[in-house]
C-alpha cells in the first residue's frame, strides 16, 4: 500500500511539474493541492464539560482529522472575545479566549498538528475589533487619545455622516453615537465591532506586528475575514450612484485596499512559507485577480459569495427563492469563476462554512432517502474543480440543518437581529422564521455528531447550541463502521484527488451547460481525461456529454452498485470517469 501511494504521489509531482511549465497559473504550490478542513472550535468537541467546544477538545480529535486524508485545518477565530459575534469581536490579538482554553493548550494543538503533517490556517479579523479592545477603550476616552485614530470618529457637531449600512445592527446603520467625545463612530458589523481605521500607519504596523506573531510561533496562514473591507474613503460621502444601493460592492472598493495588502505581502508575508485566503465579499471576477494574481504580491486566493448566495430573493434576509436554485446558474456561476484563473492566480471552491446552512440541505435534499447520496454528490463536486477546496467540519458526515421553529433557539448575532428588524420593521417574522430554517448560519453551528449517546459525545453539559436530534444515526462512530457511509466515501476522494493531478491541476470544461439536471465536466492534463457525472435530482437523468463510457473506468461512484454506461443517473448519482 506504501509503495502504490508513493508512486501514485511520483506520478502526480511529475504531472504536475509538465502543468507548470504548460500554464504559469499551475505553478506548484502546496496551498493549491491541499485540502482544507474547517473547525468551528466552539462546536467541535468539549473537553472540560462546560458545553463549549475547545482547544483541548481539538487536541484530542486530531487522529480522526489526519485519518480523513486533508492537509490544512482552519480555526475560526480563538483570541480574547466577549463573543458578542462568536469570536469575530476581538479584544486581544495575542491571548486566547478563555472559554477556548489557554496559549500552552494552543502551543500543544500546534505541535500535535505538525507532528501529523497537518498544517493551521487561523482566522485573521481586522476590519474590526471589539469595543471592549483596549485600543477602542482608549479611542473613545477623548478626543485627543493617542488611540484616537485607531477608529473612525466623526463629531457630532458635523450633523451625522452619509448613511452607512451595518450588516448586524438593529437599525441597519453603522454609525453609533458614542456620548461620552459626542461623536459617531463606524461598524460595519455590530455596534460591539467597531471598524479599524487602516489609513492610519500605526494602526497597519499594531496588526503586521501581530501577524508575526502567529507567524513566529509557527502557524502555516490566515484566512481573512472581510479583508476587501479595510479601506474607507473617510470624508465618507453619499454612496456613489453607480453602485445602485448595493453597500458590499463599495466596501470591497476602498481606495487603498491594493496598496495596504501589498504593505503585508512585503512586510509579513512573503518572509514565510504560508498561505493566504481572503474572504472575498464584495469580489467580483472582473477584479479577483488584483487580489490573488501572483504578480501583484498580494494574497494566495479568495473566496467568493456568487454561488451561496444563488437561490435567494433579492433585497431579503437569506429568504429562499420559493421556486428553489437553477442549476444552470450555478454550473454558469463556477464555470465563471473557474475561467478567471484558467492561467493567473489561483480559485477556491467551497459549499459549506460557519457563516452557511449545511450544504446538504441547501444544495442537496436532506430526505432520508436522499441525504446520503446527495451528500455524497456534493462532496464529488467540491473535491474535482480545479480549486483548493475548503470543506466544512460535519459534511463529511452528511449533518443536515436543525431548523429551529422559535427565535429563542437561535443564538446567532445574525438571526436575532435580523429577527428584530424584521419585528420591527412590521415584516413577517414567520415568513422570516421558516427561511431561516435553510438558511441560517446556527444550522451549521451545531455540535459535531461524534456518536450516538447523549449530546452526540460533544459535551456531558448542556451544549451552547442544541444537537441536531438526527445525531443518533448520523455520527463518526455508526459511519466508521460502514464502508458505503459518507465519511469513508471522503476519505476516498480526497485520496483519489491526492493521487490524480489532473483533478488538481487539469483543465475544466464544461459539458450540456443548459442541461437543467446534471452537472458534466471533464478535467484534462498531459492527455488524461477525467470526466465528472453530476445528478443534482432526484429522479433520473442524462447528460449529453459526446463521450462513449463504456471505454471508460470508473474511479469512483456514490453508489453501491456500479453505473451502467450510457445508461441514465439514477437520483443524486455521482460518477467519476477516467480514459
Amino acid at each position: 500500500m506504501c509503495q502504490e501511494n508513493h508512486s501514485n504521489t511520483s506520478a502526480a509531482t511529475t504531472s504536475a511539474a509538465a502543468a507548470s511549465e504548460a500554464n504559469p497559473g499551475n505553478a506548484r504550490k502546496w496551498w493549491k493541492e491541499a485540502v482544507v478542513y474547517q473547525i468551528y472550535p466552539r462546536s467541535f468537541q468539549d473537553s472540560n464539560g462546560d458545553g463549549v467546544g475547545d482547544l483541548r477538545g481539538i487536541i484530542s480529535k486530531l487522529d480522526y482529522v489526519k485519518s480523513l486524508g486533508v492537509d490544512v485545518i482552519w480555526l475560526n477565530p480563538i483570541y480574547g472575545s466577549p463573543n458578542d459575534d462568536n469570536g469575530y469581536d476581538i479584544s486581544d490579538y495575542r491571548s486566547i479566549m478563555k472559554e477556548f482554553g489557554t496559549m500552552q493548550d494552543f502551543d500543544e494543538l500546534l505541535k500535535g498538528m505538525h507532528a501529523r503533517g497537518l498544517k493551521l490556517v487561523m482566522d485573521l479579523v481586522v476590519n474590526h475589533s471589539s469595543d471592549e479592545h483596549e485600543w477602542f477603550k482608549q479611542s473613545r476616552s477623548s478626543r485627543d487619545n493617542p488611540y484616537r485614530n485607531y477608529y473612525h470618529w466623526w463629531p457630532a457637531e458635523k450633523g451625522k455622516p452619509a448613511h452607512r449600512w451595518s450588516f448586524f445592527d438593529v437599525n441597519g446603520d453603522a454609525w453609533k453615537l458614542d456620548e461620552k467625545t459626542n461623536s459617531y463612530y463606524l461598524h460595519y458589523f455590530s455596534q460591539k465591532q467597531p471598524d479599524l481605521n487602516w489609513e492610519n500607519p500605526k494602526l497597519r504596523e499594531e496588526i503586521f506586528s501581530m501577524m508575526r506573531f502567529w507567524f513566529d510561533k509557527g502557524i502555516d496562514g490566515f484566512r481573512m475575514d472581510v479583508i476587501p473591507f479595510i479601506s474607507k474613503d473617510t470624508t465618507f460621502p453619499p454612496l456613489p450612484a453607480e453602485y445602485h444601493g448595493d453597500y458590499i460592492r463599495y466596501y470591497a472598493n476602498g481606495p487603498h485596499t491594493h496598496e495596504y495588502l501589498q504593505a503585508m505581502n512585503k512586510e509579513v508575508l512573503s518572509k514565510y512559507d504560508v498561505m493566504s485566503v481572503a474572504e472575498g465579499i464584495g469580489v467580483t471576477t472582473a477584479d479577483a485577480l488584483n487580489y490573488v494574481d501572483a504578480d501583484r504580491h498580494e494574497l494566495n486566493m479568495a473566496y467568493h459569495f456568487d454561488g451561496v448566495s444563488l437561490g435567494l430573493l433579492p433585497n431579503s434576509h437569506k429568504i429562499p427563492d420559493p421556486k428553489g436554485y437553477s442549476l444552470v446558474d450555478f454550473k454558469n456561476i463556477y464555470s465563471k469563476w473557474d475561467a478567471v484563473f484558467a492561467k493567473k492566480g489561483w480559485g477556491t471552491i467551497y459549499l459549506g462554512n460557519h457563516d452557511q446552512p449545511r450544504m446538504t440541505t441547501r444544495w442537496g435534499n436532506d430526505a432520508p432517502q436522499w441525504r446520503e447520496l446527495s451528500s455524497k454528490m456534493l462532496t464529488t463536486f467540491l473535491l474535482t474543480m480545479r480549486a483548493t477546496p475548503y470543506y466544512y467540519a460535519g459534511d463529511e458526515l452528511g449533518m443536515t440543518n436543525i431548523k429551529f421553529d422559535k427565535i429563542e433557539d437561535y443564538r446567532d448575532i445574525e438571526s436575532l437581529n435580523w429577527y428584530k428588524l424584521e419585528k420591527n420593521s412590521g415584516g413577517d417574522v414567520q415568513k422570516f422564521l421558516e427561511a431561516q430554517k435553510i438558511t441560517a448560519r446556527d444550522n451549521g453551528r451545531t455540535p459535531f455528531q461524534w456518536e450516538g449517546t447523549t449530546n452526540a459525545g460533544f459535551t456531558t453539559d448542556a451544549p451552547w447550541l442544541k444537537v441536531n436530534p438526527n445525531y443518533t444515526t448520523v455520527n463518526v462512530a455508526a459511519e466508521e463502521k460502514d464502508p458505503n457511509s459518507c465519511l469513508n466515501y471522503f476519505r476516498k476522494l480526497v485520496n483519489l484527488r491526492k493521487s490524480n493531478s489532473v483533478l488538481i491541476y487539469g483543465r475544466y470544461t464544461l459539458l450540456d451547460k443548459d442541461n437543467p439536471d446534471v452537472y458534466a465536466y471533464t478535467r484534462e492534463l498531459d492527455g488524461k481525461k477525467i470526466l465528472v457525472l453530476l445528478n443534482f435530482k432526484d429522479k433520473a437523468a442524462s447528460a449529453a456529454t459526446g463521450l462513449d463510457l463504456s471505454e471508460a473506468k470508473v474511479l469512483l461512484e456514490n453508489y453501491a452498485t456500479p453505473p451502467s454506461p450510457n445508461a441514465a443517473l439514477r437520483p443524486y448519482e455521482a460518477v467519476v470517469y477516467e480514459w
